[in-house]
């Protein structure tokens, strides 16, 4: 997967021009493939209904590019930093979901907010066995939340690396966030492995009947 450096790419209608996005919707069953996406596959339409902006944010090492490879049904044994951001296209029960990934190091994180505009569903990554960063991905997400052009976009927060005995629960993040305290959209906490492909499929299917609520 190619990735797109912030300093060329400063805008999102520039990274669309570049023509990098790439349609998965003839996704086979391939070896190896451990996530459970394929069942949502099998309801592709010819024709997409709509398309779906969403973006996909959280702290660095958090695992989003893991989780946008899983959901391309690419390969996640070499994962390195995004620097940049990535771009994918997965159609799923009728909607096209275009998928950027944006990098979470701190340096890259002041550029989020060129991405907030026509964004449908916000999908926030933690890493769930890294205690230590959890007020400050705490503090990302208040803010995200807060930004103008977010208000009322549905979130959705996948507990990601559920696959270490060291991750904690999706209960008690979402205790420690004060999740329950959203109340101007639709927000869904989901437990997660990127790496096995644990708990994707359940999250994306959240994401398209929250869109389809949206949308009456």
């Amino acid at each position: 997967m190619e990735t797109l450096p912030l300093e060329d790419f400063s805008s999102p209608s520039t990274a669309l021009q570049s023509n990098l996005s790439v349609t998965l919707g003839g996704v086979s069953k391939r070896e190896g493939n451990k996530m459970g996406l394929l069942s949502i596959l099998r309801k592709l339409k010819s024709t997409p209904d709509q398309e779906v902006r969403i973006l996909l944010l959280g702290l660095d090492n958090g695992g989003k590019t893991t989780l946008l490879k899983q959901l391309a049904s690419e390969d996640i044994s070499h994962i390195t930093p995004t620097q940049g951001f990535n771009i994918k296209s997965v159609q799923s029960q009728g909607f096209k979901l275009n998928v950027w990934d944006i990098g979470g190091q701190r340096k890259i994180r002041p550029y989020w907010r060129n991405y907030f505009e026509n964004t449908d569903v916000l999908i926030y990554v933690i890493d769930s066995a890294d205690r230590k960063r959890f007020e400050e991905t705490g503090q990302e997400l208040a803010e995200l939340l807060d930004e103008e052009k977010l208000s009322g976009v549905p979130v959705l927060i996948f507990a990601n690396k559920q696959d270490l005995l060291t991750a904690a629960p999706a209960s008690e993040i979402a205790e420690g966030l004060n999740l329950h305290t959203i109340r101007d959209r639709m927000w869904q906490i989901q437990s997660c492995s990127a790496l096995t492909g644990e708990g994707i499929q359940e999250g994306m299917n959240w994401v398209c009947k929250s869109v389809n609520s949206k949308k009456k």
